[in-house]
């Protein structure tokens, strides 16, 4: 089968589930039986996410070859079920820099660089990286809406493909607002339409329009739209505001939006399989009135994205363990020796994630302190557990000046410190140990217990490790490693003995969990909250 070509567009204002709606569609298309890619491209020049805020752009997400990619790649792996890769996540600013170094080893020949053709071309370069590697349906969002003058580079190459393949190969859908007028109690659609003009000033028609809304669209107007927009009224779709995330693939099922693909792009297997989603969201619905607390001690609290996955991973393992997990995030800086206990006094577990600066950090550390000593669940991640190991050296073993050396390098007592092969590194964006890489569990701990394999593979993102120059001290203290790399000399994970549930990773576990398949450590979690709960 010829790999065939979807793009998804927005308009109007961002923020409406173009990612979403992407994620989805790859879901309905992969319960038909095809092999589906999704793909991102950002407008931004930044060369890729990794270095930008947490507060601008939210989490980073990372793929096993190491990518540092857009959150919306963690809703394509978590509804999709498929680890993406580099060629998933594209920024001009990546587009930028390929084609100048093309230019700087003379490939184009002492030929003025232009847009077009050159920055095109490198973009489609992109599009068709997947083509003759057993993908049958590339899906490609484009970051931004249409209209925004960096994206217009993008919009020109996605109709150009357009151009270059037959018209059953390319669809494009356009995701737009149907906003709701309350003194009217009416759907407007003037919005779209005028995005849809502006999309076909650009040389692009769209095939499908998904409209984003909170009420169900009239027959009339969506008579309406699809005379104005010149689509057929089969084509638009409704996009509502849904109870749960995981809910939105089975609305868009049942609004007609996979059909009308399959129909634009003459595919034979058109009938779905979707039972196991569907009796993921029936297990959703039949979840008791059971209710947990987990809290997520942070320092980038005031954007909820920042820390996505990690809360997605939560609602996972709540739907594993049949209950609903409420997460309240809480900053680290506000937290004191003194008031540690008035701050964390409705969590029944503690994450305590990623990140980079000395900012909060002091925060973290007494938080780690207060669940050790009062036997409250607790997941380190990455940076959380290089605080969990510090917090034990300061505490436990009174080695008042523990710490780690991103934060104090002239520290006598690094029990963090830097990777061999950062020492030399003075450049930020993507230098990182990064991506997947083995973890050897060890026989009779938790983590073997939860992972219940002997080996496994987790994603990475940092440069500071734990000190083997400590291991033997913390070890006969009670702080256990669990996990190392195949040869030994990383420490992937830590565990508490006597706790009923301390554990920590080095990687972050929850760029893998899957809403049916949730990450092994966040079930324990979940389910150490419900047991020291019901104890209480």
């Amino acid at each position: 089968m010829k790999t065939k070509y979807i793009f998804v567009t927005g308009g109007v204002v961002s923020g409406l589930g173009k990612g979403i709606t992407a994620a989805s569609l790859g879901k309905l298309l992969k319960n038909r039986g095809y092999k589906v890619v999704n793909q991102k491209f950002d407008p931004y020049i930044n060369v890729d996410p990794g270095t930008m805020s947490p507060y601008e752009h939210g989490e980073v997400f990372v793929t096993d070859d190491g990518a540092e990619t857009d959150l919306d790649l963690g809703h394509y792996e978590r509804f999709t079920d498929e680890s993406l890769t580099k060629n998933s996540s594209i920024t001009m600013g990546k587009i930028y820099q390929e084609v100048l170094e093309r230019e700087r080893r003379g490939d184009y020949l002492g030929k003025t660089v232009q847009v077009i053709p050159h920055i095109t071309n490198a973009i489609k370069e992109k599009i068709y990286s997947f083509e003759n590697k057993g993908v049958d349906i590339v899906i490609t969002e484009i970051g931004g809406t249409v209209g925004d003058i960096e994206g217009l580079s993008i919009i020109e190459a996605i109709r150009q493909v357009g151009l270059e393949n037959d018209h059953e190969d390319v669809v494009y859908i356009h995701v737009t607002l149907l906003p709701y007028i309350s003194g009217s109690n009416e759907l407007k659609s003037k919005p779209t339409q005028h995005s849809v003009k502006e999309l076909q000033s650009f040389g692009i028609k769209p095939d499908i329009l998904v409209c984003r809304t909170e009420v169900d669209i009239p027959d009339s107007l969506r008579d309406k739209i699809a005379l104005f927009c010149n689509v057929q009224k089969e084509s638009v779709i409704a996009n509502k505001t849904a109870k749960c995330l995981y809910e939105i693939p089975l609305m868009l099922e049942k609004e007609g939006l996979a059909k009308e693909v399959c129909k634009h792009l003459k595919l034979e297997k058109c009938e779905p399989n979707n039972a196991t989603w569907e009796e993921l969201n029936k297990k959703i619905d039949n979840i008791a009135d059971k209710e947990v607390t987990i809290g997520i001690v942070g320092k980038y609290i005031k954007l909820e994205d920042s820390y996505l996955s990690v809360i997605e991973s939560l609602k996972h393992s709540g739907i594993e363990n049949g209950v609903k997990v409420k997460v309240k995030l809480i900053d680290s800086e506000k937290i004191t020796q003194e008031n540690a206990k008035e701050m964390l006094k409705e969590c029944n577990g503690i994450v305590v994630p990623g990140g980079f600066g000395n900012r909060g950090i002091e925060g973290k550390i007494q938080t780690i302190k207060y669940v050790r000593e009062n036997n409250i669940p607790f997941l380190g991640i990455c940076l959380g557990m290089q605080m969990a190991v510090v917090e034990f050296a300061r505490d436990v073993l009174k080695i008042q000046d523990a710490n780690s050396e991103e934060f104090d390098e002239t520290t006598e007592n690094p029990v963090i410190h830097i990777m061999n092969d950062q020492k030399t590194v003075t450049e930020k964006g993507g230098t990182m140990r990064l991506g997947a890489y083995p973890c050897v569990l060890k026989e009779k701990s938790l983590a073997k217990k939860l992972y219940k394999i002997d080996t496994i593979s987790e994603r990475h993102r940092h440069r500071f490790e734990y000190n083997n120059d400590y291991r033997e001290e913390m070890e006969k203290n009670g702080l256990q490693v669990s996990g190392t790399s195949p040869d030994g000399k990383l420490v992937e994970i830590v565990e508490l003995e006597n706790h009923p549930y301390f554990i920590a990773s080095q990687f972050h576990p929850e760029f893998k969990s899957r809403p049916d398949k949730p990450a092994p450590l966040f079930v324990g979690l979940v389910h150490s909250a419900v047991e020291q709960m019901k104890k209480k």
